[in-house]
Parts: structure tokens; sequence; C-alpha cells
């Protein structure tokens, strides 16, 4: 993998390739850093929503197994300080349920339902751009080789009959530079957005399940709870009648 990655290094810190990067840019005209421009707004675009969601998210499962055994101990302040302090977004859902845990299962469903309202968005916060970047980088690249080829066939329309061949195939080949440059600008901008969406999904989807696992878990416990103290206070009752 080293190697490998020294190797990757070295291609793109190589002169050649450089020099080769270069003129392909510049054959392809006004258009191609255009591209360029456009691609590095998606991957900064990208760079914010990756450290954000990487921020956003959380171990689902262990953090409701701490909650879970909290609140069976009767301990919810100390689940309440179990999802205090972070920034993810399914602590601070379990949270403004917790806080209502003496109140109604209604009322805990309410409060966990506004406050996913409330974090939602920024989850798929510019998460739209990306695939706008990606359209717009395809179809600046096709509007630079029609520009070419019209530049092309003017270049060619007054040039003599033996070098009008070799003039419209150099034509051609600098007008495909902005095909080629939208497609990867518009490719990687893609594939990081269908990375980032399913990253996004994945973080909506545990938020739901545990939200609506702990309104269960404290409407249950709610209920159950004066069950238990009515069983005590019968056997009470039983023993002082002995």
């Amino acid at each position: 993998m080293e190697n490998e990655a020294a190797k990757a290094v070295e291609t793109v810190t190589d002169p050649n390739f450089i020099q080769s990067l270069a003129i392909f840019m510049d054959e392809g005209g006004i258009f191609m850093w255009i591209i360029l421009v456009i691609w590095c707004i998606g991957v900064a675009i990208a760079a914010e929503r990756i450290k954000s969601l990487l921020k956003f998210d959380v171990d689902g499962a262990n953090l409701m197994a701490a909650i879970k055994r909290h609140v069976l101990g009767n301990e919810v302040q100390k689940a309440i300080q179990t999802c205090s302090g972070s920034d993810a977004l399914l602590p601070q859902v379990l949270k403004s349920g917790l806080k209502r845990a003496n109140q109604s299962k209604e009322q805990i469903q309410d409060a966990v339902d506004s406050t996913i309202l409330e974090v939602a968005p920024k989850v798929d916060k510019r998460m739209g751009y990306l695939g706008l970047v990606a359209n717009v980088s395809t179809l600046i690249g096709l509007l630079g080789t029609i520009y070419g080829l019209i530049q092309s066939f003017a270049a060619v329309a007054g040039a003599d009959p033996a070098s009008k061949a070799k003039l419209l195939a150099l034509g051609i080949a600098k007008a495909m530079n902005t095909t080629a440059a939208g497609l990867i600008s518009a490719i990687s901008i893609m594939v990081i957005h269908a990375i980032l969406t399913q990253k996004s999904d994945k973080i909506i989807a545990e938020v739901e399940e545990f939200s609506i696992k702990l309104v269960d878990l404290l409407g249950t416990k709610k209920h159950s709870a004066p069950g238990m103290t009515a069983g005590v206070a019968d056997k009470k009752d039983d023993s002082e009648a002995a």
C-alpha cells in the first residue's frame, strides 16, 4: 500500500504529467477552467459535508443500550447526562425525550418529533448542491465541445483542401477535452454524493429507529411502575391483616 501511494504521489508530481495536464487544460480553452472552478466548489462542499456527517454520527446501538440500562435502573438523570456533551444528532433527540420521562407517552413523542424536525435538515444541508455541480459540469463540458466544434469548422472554412482534414481533426480533439473534463468532474462528484447520501440516510434511520424505541421504553416503564407499586402495597396489607 505504501509503495502504491508513493507511486501515485510520484506520478502527480512528475513534471511530464504536470506539463501534459497543463496542455490538456490549455487546449480546452476557457471552459476547462470554468469546469475546474465548479469542481473545486463541489469538492469544498463535499469536504464540509463529510466533516459534518462524521460529527453528527454516533454508535446508536451502544448509546441506546446505555440509556436503557439507566432508565430501567430509575436513573433518568444519568441517561440524560449520557446524551449530553455530544454534537451527534441521535443523543440530542433522545435527550429531548428523556427530559419528559415523567410525562405522558404522547408528550414524549411530541418532544422527540419536534427535535427530529429540528435536526433532520442539518443532515441534508447543501447535499442538493453536489447534484447541481455534477449536472452543471456535464453541461459546461458539452457547451465547450460545441463551442470548440464551431471554432474548428470556422477555421477550416477558409483553409486549403490539403490542410482541412488535419485542422478539423485537431479542432475536434481540442473540443473533446471539455467533454472529458466535464465528465471527470461530474463522475467524481456523483460518487461522493452517493456516499454522503448513504451516510445521511443511515443517520436519519438510526434517529427514527432509536427514538421510537425510547418512547416505547419510557411509556412501558411508566405504566409498569404503578403496577409494581400496587403489588408491594397489597403484600403490605396482607402482612398487616395476618
